[in-house]
């Protein structure tokens, strides 16, 4: 393994795409500063990846706290240079609109846009004074369209998505690249197969290939991370190959 002495930020290491994010990036030899909510899930993780000779500092992060994110990302920087930081965070739900409530849909945005721009910012405020990094972001499908049930969900990703591009158009020509990831599926998690097994029935899950691993997307944003500045991309849609659209 190359030991790199550069960080990576994830933000919303959760127990699927935010993990798989962190174990390729450690592979590769970075250390990892993983944040979630409950830092404490994180002994897994930890565990995985110093077995595989990586490194990585696991720390809970409420994602909508300024003070905490800017605390967490000066603490990366301050380890060793802030290469790279994903914003992961999920905050996908489905209420109808008029069971959709004031404090529901506050909280996905804060949560999905807002909490996007403050960890932008303080990453670029860190990457600037160096003048390289980049900064990448997990979008969806709500990034692009709205769905029934999903106004909450949808506005804060589409949000997220003007953020990133804004950032994008003045950042990039300083040499930071962001770059907004859309997952036009559903993911593997357990969430996903319950929810999909509700509402469609078992036979909704007896095609593994329409759900895409977690790994898949971590494979994506190395990609975005390995683009040479001559042709970057802002914006990647992937899918399974089955995926209708």
């Amino acid at each position: 393994m190359t030991t790199r002495n550069a960080t990576v930020a994830v933000i919303g290491a959760g127990d699927y795409i935010g993990a798989e994010i962190a174990k390729k990036f450690a592979a590769e030899g970075f250390t990892v500063f993983a944040g979630r909510r409950n830092g404490e899930k994180l002994a897994p993780l930890v565990a995985e990846i110093e077995a595989a000779g990586g490194r990585i500092v696991a720390r809970s992060l409420d994602a909508r706290n300024e003070d905490e994110v800017t605390a967490f990302l000066n603490a990366a920087d301050a380890h060793a240079q802030l290469e790279v930081t994903i914003f992961n965070v999920g905050a996908n739900v489905n209420f109808p609109f008029l069971e959709t409530t004031d404090r529901v849909f506050r909280k996905v945005w804060e949560m999905a846009c807002w909490a996007g721009f403050v960890s932008g910012r303080e990453s670029a405020r860190l990457m600037l004074a160096r003048g390289q990094g980049k900064i990448f972001f997990t979008g969806a499908t709500a990034s692009l369209r709205g769905g029934s049930g999903f106004a909450a969900f949808a506005s804060a990703k589409f949000g997220l998505r003007a953020v990133a591009q804004s950032m994008a158009r003045e950042l990039m020509p300083k040499n930071i690249h962001v770059a907004h990831l859309i997952i036009d599926s559903g993911v593997d998690t357990a969430w996903v197969r319950e929810r999909r097994e509700q509402m469609f029935g078992k036979d909704a899950l007896a095609n593994p290939d329409l759900l895409m691993p977690p790994a898949a997307v971590a494979g994506a944003y190395w990609q975005l991370y390995q683009q040479p500045k001559s042709a970057w991309t802002f914006e990647m849609e992937i899918r399974p190959y089955g995926e209708k659209w």
